[in-house]
């Protein structure tokens, strides 16, 4: 009996740990990121607050900061195509779950100012 509970937890267990789904910010970067980051259709979104977006950003971004993404559904759905990046991708990656809750779709995750810029200055 005792063996038959230990095997039921067991199973359950696998399950539980076999079911753990990536993140957003994982499943979003298609192969061809770097495509879709140089491709003049692709609007960048710096979601970061005013003042570090004036300070330094990605060439061609635009500001939408975090706090103001769901003011924005609107203009992320009349868009062909999306990155979003910040400093280091935790605010980007919320923004991302923020617009496919909203059914936002053409939305990738370009983790960071620094990822993004190093794709644009590519040869």
């Amino acid at each position: 009996m005792k063996f038959n509970i230990f095997l039921y937890l067991g199973v359950l267990a696998a399950v539980f740990f076999s079911c753990a789904t990536k993140s957003h910010a994982e499943t979003m970067n298609p192969a061809n990121f770097k495509e879709i980051v140089k491709n003049p259709v692709t609007t960048l979104v710096d979601v970061r607050i005013p003042e570090e977006f004036s300070e330094k950003t990605a060439k061609g971004a635009v500001n939408i900061p975090l706090a103001k993404i769901e003011d924005n559904i609107s203009f992320f759905k009349n868009q062909k195509s999306t990155v979003l990046f910040c400093n280091r991708g935790i605010q980007a990656e919320q923004a991302l779950k923020i617009l496919r809750k909203y059914g936002v779709e053409n939305v990738y995750f370009g983790k960071s100012l620094d990822n993004v810029e190093a794709i644009q200055n590519e040869k």
